[in-house]
């Protein structure tokens, strides 16, 4: 009887029914299973998280993702944020900004490493719109878009003013009536735009293209009524700032209430507080120059009658035939004056006309010496002179070099063995290739193989006497 029927037989006297547990089963997992189901657990249990931390080791990547550590004062974790999800954030991410982040927790199977998939970022504190304009309006202050010398000035008479607006809003015609009112000549051309949500900041910034290329106004008008500052935040582009500033033409920034600013204010070359405003700015001297015309046009009028009144008072108390002679005296008069300024400008024309045909003929001389094609026929000449004593010298010194190698061509061949067998010489060596210099070093039976000037000949020793015998 066996130990095991022993031990089971002991257990029945002793009255344990029970049976012997058999060991679990052993599982062997593939780490790309394990980690594959390590990631689904994970994403099943924490689908939504809004996670509080500081943000750390920040990288944008060139595919637009950006990648970053969020910790706390105990622990971190990384976070990866896609980038059309970090298309739509309003403001630039920046180590030690402490964030409000919402997304979903993962495991990175390459590295076996949890993380979690941002989809939307927060600032603490201030509102993610203000931190925006504040960032940005720092980037372009330090490099310089904001100073006053690179802002152009206004045309004092702009013919035709390039309005980008909403077509449908009253900010139109506003501006309208009001440049209609102070300035009738002048010409308004409507580049329609939306001035707000997503694609406004794009549409504004092709319009300002779009007047810079086609080159019809002499000023741009960017226009939009007042609201919140999410309503104004496609101003506030940095993209459209750089745009405005990159501008030929000057742009005024009519955009918001008087108490609205913009990124665009800021780079402007010139901020209206209101459309209507812009359309008061831009047409200021025109206006002054209309009412200074308009006074000066009363004032004439005062004056002609005036003078009228008193030469018809005059003319009253002069006799006909007298004031006839001295109007046609006076007439004379002025006919030689006329005749006299006409012989002085031509006497000046013709000077004048000598004096450029003069400067005209010394221009043209030295045009003729200092003329370009002139000098590269002199260069073309020196080029080929110079080419010619190259191509000998180099013949030279290939016939050098080529009578050199013949000669120790010839040396070598007087030097070589080779040359000695021609002579009728041979060389003998043994089986084992040694070069044999006595009859003494070869052995009966022992091949031998000759060397002459022309070919080889192997024999096979007889004797080794003084006078050795082969086959």
């Amino acid at each position: 009887m066996g130990v095991p029927e022993q031990q089971s037989r002991r257990r029945a006297q002793l009255g344990f029914s029970f049976e012997e547990a058999q060991a679990p089963q052993r599982r062997v997992w593939q780490v790309s299973s394990l980690t594959a189901q390590l990631r689904a657990e994970v994403e099943r249990s924490f689908q939504d998280l809004w996670v509080e931390g500081e943000i750390s080791d920040l990288r944008i990547a060139a595919s637009g993702h950006i990648y970053f550590n969020l910790k706390d004062d105990g622990a971190q974790l990384a976070v990866v944020m896609f980038r059309r999800q970090a298309g739509l954030l309003r403001f630039r991410p920046e180590d030690g900004l402490q964030v409000l982040l919402r997304g979903r927790l993962t495991v990175y199977e390459q590295r076996g490493s949890v993380q979690i998939v941002a989809e939307h970022l927060e600032p603490m504190g201030a509102g993610s719109l203000q931190m925006a304009f504040e960032q940005v309006k720092a980037q372009l202050q330090r490099e310089g878009l904001f100073d006053q010398e690179r802002k152009k000035p206004l045309p004092a008479f702009p013919h035709c003013v390039g309005i980008i607006t909403s077509p449908t809003g009253a900010v139109i015609r506003d501006f309208l009536n009001v440049a209609g009112r102070r300035h009738g000549a002048l010409k308004v051309l409507l580049y329609p735009a939306l001035v707000q949500g997503d694609s406004a900041a794009a549409e504004v910034a092709a319009g300002i293209r779009y007047f810079n290329q086609s080159r019809e106004v002499d000023v741009i008008v960017i226009a939009r009524g007042g609201g919140s500052l999410e309503d104004l935040m496609a101003f506030n582009s940095e993209a459209l700032a750089r745009v405005i500033a990159a501008s030929e033409l000057p742009v005024v920034s009519a955009v918001g209430h008087e108490t609205d600013f913009t990124i665009a204010d800021f780079v402007a070359d010139l901020r209206a507080p209101t459309p209507s405003a812009a359309a008061e700015l831009i047409t200021v001297a025109q206006h002054r120059i209309e009412e200074q015309v308009e006074e000066l046009s009363l004032r004439l009028q005062r004056a002609a009658r005036y003078a009228l009144m008193r030469a018809r008072d005059r003319l009253s108390r002069i006799a006909a035939p007298a004031a006839l002679a001295r109007f046609e005296d006076a007439l004379q008069r002025r006919q030689q004056r006329i005749d006299e300024l006409m012989l002085r400008l031509q006497t000046h024309m013709g000077r004048r006309l000598q004096h450029e045909a003069m400067r005209w003929q010394q221009m043209t001389e030295s045009l003729m010496r200092h003329d370009v094609r002139h000098r590269l026929r002199l260069t073309a000449g020196q080029l080929d002179a110079l080419g010619g004593r190259l191509m000998q010298a180099q013949q030279a010194e290939l016939q050098r070099r080529r009578a050199r190698v013949e000669a120790l061509e010839r040396m070598l061949h007087s030097l070589s063995p080779l040359g000695v067998l021609e002579r009728g010489y041979a060389l003998v060596y043994d089986d084992q290739g040694r070069l044999l210099r006595s009859s003494s070093e070869a052995q009966p039976g022992q091949t031998l193989r000759t060397r002459l000037a022309q070919g080889t000949v192997e024999s096979r020793v007889i004797t080794t006497s003084e006078d050795t015998t082969k086959e």
